[in-house]
């Protein structure tokens, strides 16, 4: 049997549409219910704060416990505008400098402190939640890139914990294939600001 090939290393991939992308977010019950049942986040988030988006399921399930840690026991699928994702991924810079990208750690640090977005590529999980050999891109949003995120870029907000347990507790029974069959389809995204995405290539 001829094994699949795998990814590119670093490609951006999710769940969307042709006008919307799917990302994931964990919070504690009483941020992320309010959020779920108005369908945008409530006054309660700070949007003073940096906030990460995933768009992998897999490794927001790793990140959150499949929604057992503390404060993150809500499990939410944001679904955003994918005008604003572009956006965000024109203005971000790296999260950790790349000789071969930046001129200089120095200018990389001034640029890092003024991009509103960053980029941060980690391994994408299996159903064990265990590291693949290819990456998974996390995006940080603060300032102007977290208000536009909570207010403007947010079409829809689902509480998707429900989901999480349901795979779970199929990967804990061995069913392998009904927890695979339950899981998000998520594709290469084909973005119209690649740069940040482009740029890692040579990095971790």
């Amino acid at each position: 049997m001829n094994t699949p090939p795998l990814p590119p290393r670093y490609e951006v991939r999710a769940h969307h549409t042709a006008t919307t992308v799917t990302v994931y977010q964990a919070y504690r019950p009483a941020i992320g219910l309010p959020a779920a049942r108005d369908g945008r986040f409530p006054a309660a988030w700070k949007r003073d704060r940096m906030t990460w988006i995933k768009p992998s399921f897999l490794w927001m399930m790793y990140r959150c416990g499949w929604g057992t840690k503390e404060g993150q026991e809500t499990v939410l699928a944001v679904e955003i505008d994918r005008s604003g994702l572009e956006w965000a991924l024109a203005h971000a810079e790296l999260s950790h400098y790349v000789r071969d990208v930046h001129p200089d750690e120095a200018s990389w640090k001034q640029s890092l402190r003024a991009a509103p977005a960053r980029v941060q590529w980690d391994p994408e999980r299996d159903l064990d939640l265990n590291p693949l050999p290819y990456r998974s891109l996390q995006l940080g949003l603060s300032g102007e890139a977290a208000r536009r995120y909570a207010d403007e870029w947010t079409v829809s907000v689902r509480d998707v914990t429900p989901l999480a347990r349901e795979v779970h507790a199929a990967v804990r029974a061995g069913e392998r294939e009904r927890a695979a069959a339950l899981l998000p389809v998520e594709t290469p995204l084909d973005l119209a600001a690649p740069r940040p995405v482009r740029a890692p290539l040579t990095g971790r």
